[in-house]
């Protein structure tokens, strides 16, 4: 059996972050994607809010009609692998408009709620110890996956952009085979017999998973907002001392380390457990926020490591959350509650990203970060002061 959770978790990891690379193909190239449609800056917010919207109605979705936990999870990937990878395609075909391209990126949001969730769904059915440990390998890939685009679009021309399409469209298809083929329902997996509409409602009743989802919501404040404004903040340091780091590169690497540290984070939280990770997670990133104005006004050695340690901080939390809401549900629960956790995080997400995007235009780029501080600070403390 271990040997065959090892092959199992591979897969896993691989076809997440194949999939997830789905979540930042319109970011990384928004210049492009500016000329097609005729936007302007705000087209940063409404690429990936308009992911998050649909991320939000498809978790919604599947949370309500208790989709991971009454169908094969395996089944159901690989079905929104397929129809998020038409939906990201879709921006290849005809002339591009602004409602269009909300369309697709919006309908590739919704299929995503079939794919995050429903992985980390899959690997709770397979472990029933060592979770954390496994999800921290599932959500560094995600992180990997939503990293890809920007390496990508890094190192080709961009009036070939279409490749970054391409490519994703790709990769999201082959993850959602593998799934399919070599994935089968786990041996822990316990389905839901009938639909319990108010099953996520119920969920919230229960203090300890309570607790930890608003733990969650506050780490969901600042993680999106935080991918989505990094370009920016690298062009406005550009500006303010006159250097010319490579944005989609460096931007890249910042987010791919996150997922460096969701592995690490994996890792010791089978000594120090999930909680602990989490937790110190949340203060590390608060103090990133906080100091967030000095780094404008560093060298560029110090601006890049410290957003580098911010880009491992702002996500170690997020398969340990994943993991203490799986421990604090029914196993035949354990679906709905990683879907509803997340449809509620990412509506959060919504708004901060809006918030940024707004600001972006009214103040100064370089103390826009410090309003992310308040998401980590609710978080640490639900989890110090409300959480046993």
């Amino acid at each position: 059996m271990q040997n065959k959770k090892a092959y199992i978790l591979v897969i896993l990891i691989f076809s997440q972050f194949a999939c997830t690379s789905l979540w930042f193909a319109g970011n990384s190239i928004l210049e492009p994607l500016m000329v097609q449609t005729g936007l302007g800056i705000e087209i940063m917010g409404y690429v990936l809010s308009s992911v998050q919207l649909g991320f939000i109605i498809g978790t919604l979705v599947f949370a309500t009609f208790m989709v991971a936990d009454r169908f094969s999870p395996s089944k159901v990937f690989f079905v929104c692998a397929l129809l998020g990878a038409l939906c990201n395609y879709s921006l290849l075909l005809g002339i591009l408009t602004k409602w269009h391209l909300l369309a697709a990126r919006f309908g590739t949001g919704f299929f995503l709620a079939g794919i995050y969730p429903v992985g980390m769904k899959i690997a709770s059915d397979y472990y029933e110890k060592g979770l954390g440990k496994a999800l921290g390998y599932l959500v560094g890939a995600l992180v990997f996956g939503t990293s890809f685009p920007f390496f990508l679009s890094n190192f080709i021309p961009q009036e070939e952009y279409t490749i970054v399409i391409q490519t994703t469209t790709f990769m999201a298809i082959f993850g959602g085979v593998l799934i399919y083929f070599l994935v089968p329902n786990g041996p822990y997996r316990t389905a839901s017999s009938s639909l319990q509409l108010t099953a996520s409602y119920q969920l919230f009743k229960n203090i300890k998973f309570r607790k930890v989802a608003f733990g969650y919501f506050g780490h969901m404040w600042e993680l999106y907002a935080f991918w989505a404004f990094t370009p920016l903040a690298i062009k406005t340091y550009n500006t303010l001392q006159n250097t010319n780091l490579p944005i989609s590169l460096l931007t890249g690497i910042i987010i791919a380390l996150g997922g460096l540290s969701c592995i690490l984070g994996g890792i010791i939280s089978q000594y120090k457990g999930s909680y602990k990770v989490a937790v110190n997670a949340l203060i590390g990133s608060a103090i990133f926020c906080l100091l967030s104005p000095l780094f404008f006004k560093s060298p560029p050695i110090i601006f890049i490591i410290g957003w580098c340690i911010w880009g491992m901080a702002v996500t170690a939390d997020s398969p340990q959350f994943s993991n203490l809401v799986a421990q604090a549900v029914p196993s035949n629960l354990k679906g709905t509650a990683l879907t509803i956790v997340n449809c509620i995080g990412f509506t959060i997400t919504i708004f901060s990203i809006e918030l940024l995007s707004k600001l972006s235009s009214v103040m100064n780029a370089n103390y826009l970060f410090l309003l992310l501080a308040l998401g980590p600070i609710i978080g640490i403390f639900n989890l110090k002061i409300n959480t046993n």
